[in-house]
């Protein structure tokens, strides 16, 4: 068993012969390293977290209390091949987070780094996440989907398996989409988009100049009546040199799912 000197681990902590624990980690009372789980410097697992290989886990991960990462897919037509979990770096996982390994379609459920699952919050197999990303309380993901950077699911909204969410996108609290939800949008009920998410725009840094040509390609392409391909060409010829406006066009035309264009009038919500 390959614990570095530096790890601290409880004497109650169940770890297999076949993982690997880094310098600096902290394994915590009645917690479970099942197999191939690899965790890189400074990771800490708290009290009855499970971690299931084969698992792969950066640096300085935070594991808390229930949390179940790399476990088998909920997938009636998986039947226990080789597939694998693999985490980045600065991800905090609370309680009661599930993280299911991939199937044999795509073998991997991947995580990226610095990013926040709050309690009771899900990843589905196969699922492809990036950076800086936010899953509230009880948020969902069905299997295959992806989610780019900077994305912030509200608690207890859910993503549609093989689903697509850009860069910035919010999902708001008690919401859903079954389509795929361009960079910078703001989505709220079932698959209704509402504007875009300025907030989040300005704290990633995007200059004023890109946040008004996103909400003018906004017009565009969810308010005017030129149907969906025209409007991307209207857009396009307008502002696309501007890089958040290409960075959108280029989403909406590689949607495998389509859009959601349904927009939802200022006046519900409100009352919302």
């Amino acid at each position: 068993m390959p614990v570095a000197s530096s790890a601290r681990v409880h004497p109650t902590a169940v770890i297999s012969a076949q993982s690997h624990v880094g310098e600096d980690c902290e394994i915590g009372a009645y917690s479970v390293l099942d197999g191939r789980v690899r965790l890189g410097a400074g990771c800490v697992v708290r009290p009855h977290a499970v971690l299931v290989g084969p698992l792969e886990m950066g640096e300085s991960n935070m594991v808390y209390s229930g949390a179940v990462l790399g476990e088998f897919p909920q997938h009636l037509k998986f039947s226990g091949e080789e597939t694998r979990t693999v985490i980045g770096k600065n991800n905090i996982f609370r309680e009661n987070v599930t993280v299911h390994r991939g199937t044999n379609e795509r073998f991997e459920t991947r995580i990226g780094d610095d990013n926040f699952f709050m309690a009771g919050s899900h990843v589905a197999h196969d699922c492809i996440i990036g950076n800086k990303c936010i899953l509230a309380n009880g948020a969902l993901l069905g299997g295959h989907c992806q989610l780019e950077d900077s994305v912030f699911l509200s608690g207890n909204s859910a993503v549609h398996q093989y689903c697509r969410v850009g860069r910035l996108v919010l999902l708001s609290g008690v919401s859903s989409t079954t389509k795929d939800i361009p960079p910078f949008i703001i989505q709220q009920h079932i698959n209704h988009v509402c504007g875009i998410n300025v907030v989040g725009m300005r704290r990633a840094g995007i200059p004023a100049a890109g946040i008004d040509a996103v909400r003018r390609a906004y017009a565009i392409i969810y308010r005017g009546d030129l149907g969906l391909p025209n409007a991307l060409k209207a857009a396009e010829n307008e502002l696309g040199d501007v890089d958040v406006v290409a960075e959108m066009i280029a989403f909406i035309r590689t949607a495998g799912r389509g859009i959601n264009l349904t927009h939802l009038p200022q006046q519900t919500r409100n009352a919302a």
